[in-house]
């Protein structure tokens, strides 16, 4: 079992930035990627951005690339996620998941084992 922490939400204007952490304990060695998704109301959840846990190689989605940064310590079992320049649209839940499979490709939320309990972010306009 694995357990995910986040935090850093809150509300800020439009061009604003936050910082997302997510804590992770429990069985953690067994982490090949870890990602970020979100969902808006009314709205299915979608990929953010994606870490594997060795190497370091990220993805991101096309509406974040260039604006979000997905990093990760590794001796401290936490991921981050830099969001600068936001826009009323990336308001969101934001998730943080691990995933415990090796795959070619971390965008599909089904790649996942564990999910965090989600933290809010606001951009107001």
């Amino acid at each position: 079992q694995v357990q995910l922490v986040e935090s850093g939400g809150g509300l800020v204007q439009t061009g604003g930035s936050l910082r997302l952490s997510c804590a992770a304990s429990g069985r953690t060695s067994s982490t090949y990627a870890m990602g970020w998704f979100r969902q808006a109301p009314g709205k299915e959840r979608e990929f953010v951005a994606a870490i594997r846990w060795i190497g370091g190689s990220t993805d991101y989605a096309d509406s974040v690339k260039g604006r979000f940064t997905i990093s990760r310590d590794n001796a401290k079992n936490t991921l981050y996620l830099q969001m600068n320049s936001l826009k009323p649209e990336d308001t969101a839940v934001y998730y943080c998941a691990t995933s415990m499979k090796i795959s070619a490709s971390y965008r599909p939320s089904s790649k996942y084992d564990y999910w965090g309990q989600g933290t809010q972010v606001t951009v107001s306009s």
